[in-house]
């Protein structure tokens, strides 16, 4: 399996609205980051979804490497 692109070095704090479902980049490749353009499409990857809970602020997962995906999980500290 190789590595996806990593995107930025910090996460990306995104406004989501509740009931709004959200598709994570999970290639790295967009340019519409932290979100899908569809530039996976010569990867093996695919984007992830997402479904607010609720309004508010989210930091979504820049470096690609959380296991807490899509959201980060301080991975790009490391």
């Amino acid at each position: 399996m190789s590595e996806p692109v990593r995107a930025a070095d910090t996460p990306f704090g995104t406004e989501v609205e509740e009931g709004k479902s959200y598709f994570w980049c999970a290639c790295g490749k967009s340019q519409k980051q932290p979100f899908c353009d569809g530039s996976h499409a010569d990867t093996e990857f695919l984007p992830l979804k997402y479904t607010a809970e609720v309004s508010k602020t989210l930091y979504f997962c820049g470096c690609k490497a959380t296991r807490n995906a899509p959201l980060c999980d301080g991975s790009h500290n490391s």
